[in-house]
């Protein structure tokens, strides 16, 4: 923040007790008149000696549920004819000429509703606080502005920091861009059905509702306002007289309803106030409910629009959501990383999963062992920590394959040493171009093909499984992890004299 941050007011310092709070006679109101248009031009002095032509809009937020001024509340929240676009135009990083952004204060002197914090690159902060206390921090001294201060009647006095600072809910947050990846994302949940309506923000209490297809996605996407906060809700509309049936006995909810034309509408209410927005459900084809305290009714996933270079700057935090936690872990996530996990379902298809660390991975069959097994519960038991190689991380469809077998030493070349050798060993499975026989001594050990061609079949005998056989080890496909066994040419080495295993 600025070096210099001056808090001004209309009030003597003389008339404040020892906690700061004012004792005097002065209205805490604004007078709409010379004392209001006098904070104007102190502003004005200020951002004329910082160099300022235009000031940011930051952290934007409209009149909510309960109207705290001392003065009634204005339709518009004194925002009218500000904004070229509408009210949507009020929304973070908005740039606007110093003269916009005195109408702005006047409105937040006048309590009617708006509030924001303004900026200047750094060079110049404005803050509006209760009681038409005003708070300017700059990164120059000032000296020319705080004389012109002083000489309209007001008493700037330098403070080590504005009251308000911006400060982050929660400093090690890290809040989810709506990038490529988010897009993407949306993309994949509304054609699976998953989610139906995307939460537009663009000020505190601001918000607009669209209903999303697969072919309307792009399009909502180029309207929404910059820096909005998203929220990927799930199909909340059902039936009206359903949605009214779970309005609960008092609480602060949000009732959302789309008229018959599609037009999606929102308001924010208490217990107060059910019977007058029911009435207005009247001919709307559906409705909702949405719980506004915290940890209730959570969207599927939520994020924040960066700006046009792909940079987030807006400083507002969602509620993070399970959806979101899961995008933060999967961040975290590489290609060829090892991590530990717990086993916590064989799939009867299966899949086995995995809990690392909250997140459920999967392990697909072949990706459980270099050997060959039955069933995945020859290799893993539920509740059995494991360790495994990260195969891919897929922020789409938010999925981790996992693979056991890469973080073990692949024995496969050395199958592949044993070329040439002769062995004995019991057929495990007969096909009709040939038989199976496992060529180590164990139960998980591998297994080669004896090809028709390459059994010996002058004796009559026939081959059962379970039958002990010599093979010769002709060939190991590396690239298709197949080994292929000769039981003619075994017999042609144990005549010529070589030994047998």
């Amino acid at each position: 923040m600025p070096p210099f941050v001056y808090r001004i007011t209309k009030y003597d310092p003389a008339h404040r007790d020892e906690h700061g709070r004012y004792t005097g006679a002065e209205d805490t109101v604004s007078d709409h008149g010379p004392v209001e248009d006098a904070y104007l031009a102190a502003i004005a002095a200020f951002a004329e000696a910082a160099g300022a032509d235009q000031l940011e809009i930051r952290e934007p937020q409209t009149g909510g549920f309960v109207h705290f001024g001392l003065e009634p509340p204005v339709d518009g929240y004194g925002l009218a004819d500000l904004f070229p676009a509408g009210p949507a135009g009020f929304h973070d990083g908005a740039l606007v000429p110093i003269a916009v952004g005195l109408e702005l204060v006047r409105s937040m002197l006048r309590d009617n509703g708006a509030w924001c914090r303004l900026e200047a690159e750094g060079a110049l902060t404005v803050h509006v606080g209760w009681d038409q206390y005003l708070y300017i921090g700059s990164n120059l001294p000032c000296e020319t502005a705080l004389a012109r201060t002083r000489a309209l009647g007001l008493f700037p006095e330098r403070i080590d920091a504005s009251p308000y600072d911006f400060a982050p809910d929660d400093a090690a947050y890290v809040q989810r861009p709506a990038d490529a990846d988010f897009w993407a994302r949306l993309h994949w949940t509304v054609i699976t059905h998953r989610a139906v309506f995307l939460e537009e923000v663009f000020a505190a209490n601001a918000s607009r509702w669209h209903r999303l297809t697969r072919d309307n996605i792009e399009t909502v996407r180029s309207q929404l306002a910059p820096r909005s906060r998203l929220a990927v809700w799930p199909d909340l509309l059902t039936d009206v007289d359903k949605a009214v049936a779970a309005l609960p006995d008092e609480d602060l909810v949000e009732i959302v309803w789309e008229d018959e034309d599609g037009q999606i509408t929102s308001t924010v209410v208490d217990e107060t106030q059910f019977a007058a927005v029911t009435s207005q459900l009247a001919g709307a084809r559906a409705a909702g409910v949405v719980s506004m305290y915290a940890g209730e009714d959570l969207p599927l996933f939520t994020a924040v629009l960066p700006d046009s270079d792909g940079v987030l700057r807006a400083r507002w935090q969602t509620e993070p959501t399970p959806g979101d936690r899961d995008w933060a872990f999967l961040k975290t996530l590489r290609r060829g990383q090892v991590v530990t996990g717990t086993v916590t379902t064989i799939a009867s298809f299966g899949v086995t999963f995995v809990d690392i660390g909250g997140f459920t991975a999967m392990i697909n069959i072949p990706e459980l062992s270099w050997r060959p097994f039955d069933h995945p519960s020859d290799v893993v038991s539920v509740g059995q920590e494991v360790t495994a190689e990260v195969l891919d991380v897929d922020m789409v469809r938010e999925r981790v394959p996992l693979s056991l077998r890469a973080v073990e030493e692949d024995p496969w070349p050395q199958v592949a040493q044993r070329i040439g050798e002769v062995v004995i060993g019991p057929v495990t499975k007969i096909v009709p171009f040939g038989v199976f026989v496992r060529i180590e001594d164990r139960e998980d050990g591998f297994q080669g093909l004896v090809h028709t061609s390459e059994l010996d079949e002058s004796s009559g005998d026939v081959v059962e499984v379970g039958d002990a056989l010599t093979v010769k080890i002709i060939d190991v496909d590396l690239a298709r992890r197949r080994i292929a066994l000769s039981h003619v040419q075994a017999l042609t080495s144990a005549t010529e004299g070589q030994p047998c295993d």
